[in-house]
């Protein structure tokens, strides 16, 4: 094998290869990239027990195509220290060297018949807009849980629903819950997915992601243009611009959200959101541990009064707020749980649907004027601190 490639090309391919894999591996070939380079292209390849990544790049000239399994990370690491320019690679042997500007590193290769095939991307089920996605997913990738003791709920329900067109994205850790709508188009229903054969049209599905490996997933998959979304017996995938993916699915479900936040005459606050961010960060510096903020609302003189700490360690803040449904409305929350939901929200203002000290509490986007969207495209539940301070 041998081949030439700019430097910034190759650096992109291999360190998005090398997302998949394992920091440790009792399989020491699975710490490798697989590179092969043939008909103009260079093809970079990882994988994990949970994951499979692969990205096609265009190569400036294949000398001699061929496949060679060299260690990700030690070649991700020398391609950070790469002069700018075009790089020279070729196996030769035991080694392949990677040469450019008058340097030139030499790494091992480790046996190719070791490797596994990398998995098949599942049947392609559509396509979503790549910004968008990587969006909706990040809003609700703040409350899934991180103890690894209880594996489903780490992950976030992906859910495809072909007779709306509607992608339902979910997370929760048993104290807040974050919902997520987005629009998809499903494979035959005029996406262009680039799906190829194995697609198919009008399929729904219910799915449980880890919530990690789907927020690196949809981190570095651009910006632009359609993401395919691909599901199959225990995996995922997703494909954009040359970049595929897979990850293994997560066994089990998390708790339907539909009557969790059906809330029956709520009070309903509205209050600017970079306000509110801003406040809540302030108050916080003084919350010792889990301490509450507390927010009492007042529809008296339409205000609210942020408050943490206790006896002479306090810090408050009081910004203007509407409050409909109730004269006066207090509730309390973990400071980094709210400060986590507001930051997943980027309307000017933001509803808070409200039902008592104790009890649950919602946070939506107030929308545009005279715009009515039922249900919000974005919902994020918490549950209110009880008693809050006095």
């Amino acid at each position: 094998m041998e081949f030439r490639i700019e430097r910034s090309a190759l650096a992109e391919a291999v360190a998005w290869a090398a997302r998949v894999l394992p920091v440790r591996s009792p399989v020491p070939v699975l710490g490798g990239l697989l590179l092969d380079a043939e008909g103009g292209r260079l093809r970079v390849s990882g994988l994990d027990y949970e994951a499979s990544a692969r990205i096609d790049v265009e190569a400036a000239e294949i000398l001699r195509p061929g496949k060679v399994l060299v260690m990700g990370r030690r070649l991700l690491d020398i391609c950070k220290v790469l002069p700018e320019g075009a790089v020279e690679c070729a196996a030769e042997g035991s080694r392949f060297t990677v040469s450019g500007d008058g340097a030139r590193f030499g790494l091992s290769v480790l046996p190719l018949d070791d490797y596994p095939a990398l998995p098949p991307l599942p049947r392609v089920r559509g396509a979503v807009e790549a910004a968008e996605f990587a969006a909706a997913v990040a809003d609700v990738a703040v409350a899934a849980g991180r103890d690894d003791t209880l594996p489903a709920l780490t992950g976030i329900r992906l859910g495809l629903d072909a007779g709306t067109g509607t992608m339902t994205l979910a997370a929760t850790d048993r104290y807040r819950f974050a919902v997520r709508t987005l629009p998809w188009k499903a494979a035959g229903a005029g996406a262009d997915t680039g799906a190829g054969e194995g697609s198919e049209a009008g399929e729904s599905a219910d799915v449980l992601v880890s919530a990690r490996r789907l927020t690196e997933i949809a981190r570095s998959l651009g910006r632009s243009g359609l993401v395919s979304v691909a599901l199959g017996a225990g995996s995922a995938g997703f494909e954009h611009a040359g970049m595929r993916t897979t990850v293994r699915l997560l066994d089990g479900r998390l708790p339907r959200h539909d009557k969790l936040f059906a809330m029956e005459d709520p009070a309903v606050a509205v209050v600017d959101r970079a306000r509110l961010v801003e406040a809540v960060k302030r108050v916080s510096v003084v919350a010792d541990g889990d301490g509450p903020v507390q927010l009492a609302f007042s529809a008296d003189d339409n205000s609210v009064h942020l408050q943490a700490g206790y006896e002479d360690d306090v810090a408050s803040q009081r910004l203007p707020a509407t409050l409909e449904g109730a004269r006066e409305m207090t509730v309390a929350f973990n400071p980094a749980y709210l400060a986590d939901a507001l930051a997943s929200f980027d309307e000017p203002s933001l509803r808070l649907l409200m039902m008592g000290a104790g009890q649950r509490a919602m946070i939506t986007g107030e929308g545009e004027p005279g715009r009515d969207v039922s249900p919000p495209r974005h919902r994020h539940l918490l549950m209110s601190v009880k008693p809050p301070l006095a």
